[in-house]
């Protein structure tokens, strides 16, 4: 099979053709359609996530059809339209998983970091990690669901605003998630960096009340922000625009360092919480509800041997929305 591989930390991905690999018994094998490019992927082939799996395939926004499948898998069969998210499977014994915690398991399967994903034509699943996709969406359209959407909507969750939301990066997660918000009738303001009016212009075409730098002040304080860029110093600036007791959930596997802050912005029981991961609930009560209302996902095309391009192409916000391959 064709596949993109990292070979070395911060070096291009390598094209070559790679044995298909066979499912094992509790495995399932996907004929991989397109994979969505995610900024986790870029940390990995730059090194600020330790310790990958190398040589690797990245990639964990994976849409594609079950072609063979183990025999301990249950409740699939061939032809099944899946999806492989990041996370791919826990130790189901350590205190987090016995807690329903699996999203903080102590010996985790990442997709596309300690396992390979779907940068490549087939990729293995762990079938009881896999995500069974509702009908009404394109493949294209469902890849950037599997992780900007899913942890996104965790981030949500946690945010629990009850009526402002602000939104700190509007591109693949965010312009996600703010869909969920505006369904439950939410008001969203966007923060985009400094200057990016073509980002601003994007949130408000979605239905942001408010977009602006992220800088500036929205017009009323918020209940909620969510940020989504893996910039430390927007965590205090974000703490200036919460009402008391308002929630900063940061929304990133990894971040820039958090600048120290005066006392009196975090006073009045504000909090600061980070999201890790995602459970397979994450998965049933998202697609649930997309099931609901197809999310419209805002997707830019590249072909599996663009990878790189588009790995760049995310680090310097050259699109909005998201970026998948098509393979």
């Amino acid at each position: 099979m064709r596949a993109m591989i990292l070979e070395e930390i911060g070096k291009p991905l390598v094209k070559k053709d790679i044995p298909k690999p066979r499912p094992k018994d509790n495995e399932l094998l996907v004929k991989v359609s397109v994979c969505g490019v995610c900024r986790t992927d870029l940390h990995v082939r730059d090194g600020d996530l330790p310790h990958p799996k190398l040589p690797l395939i990245l990639g964990h926004e994976v849409v594609g059809i079950v072609e063979e499948m183990g025999k301990n898998v249950k409740g699939y069969k061939k032809g099944d339209r899946v999806g492989i998210p990041w996370m791919g499977g826990s130790c189901g014994h350590c205190e987090y998983c016995k807690q329903g915690k699996e999203n903080l398991c102590d010996d985790p399967r990442f997709t596309g970091y300690l396992a390979d994903g779907g940068y490549a034509e087939y990729a293995v699943a762990q079938g009881d990690f896999a995500v069974p996709l509702p009908q009404g969406l394109s493949d294209e359209h469902l890849a950037p669901l599997l992780c900007a959407g899913l942890i996104g909507f965790r981030a949500y969750r946690k945010a629990a605003p009850e009526k402002t939301l602000g939104l700190y990066g509007f591109g693949g997660s965010a312009h996600i998630v703010a869909q969920v918000a505006f369904h439950e009738g939410k008001e969203v303001y966007a923060f985009t960096r400094d200057g990016d009016e073509r980002g601003q212009d994007f949130a408000r075409s979605l239905g942001a009340v408010w977009a602006g730098g992220a800088t500036e002040m929205p017009p009323k304080p918020l209940d909620a922000v969510i940020i989504f860029a893996p910039v430390g110093a927007l965590v205090p600036q974000s703490l200036k625009v919460l009402k008391k007791g308002g929630r900063c959930i940061i929304n990133a596997i990894h971040m820039s360092d958090i600048p120290s802050f005066p006392y009196r912005d975090l006073w009045g029981e504000k909090l600061i919480q980070s999201v890790a991961n995602l459970t397979r609930d994450d998965a049933k009560q998202f697609f649930a509800l997309v099931a609901k209302f197809p999310i419209q996902t805002s997707v830019n095309l590249y072909p599996l041997e663009k990878a790189d391009q588009a790995l760049e192409d995310l680090r310097h916000g050259k699109f909005h929305g998201a970026a998948v391959l098509t393979i």
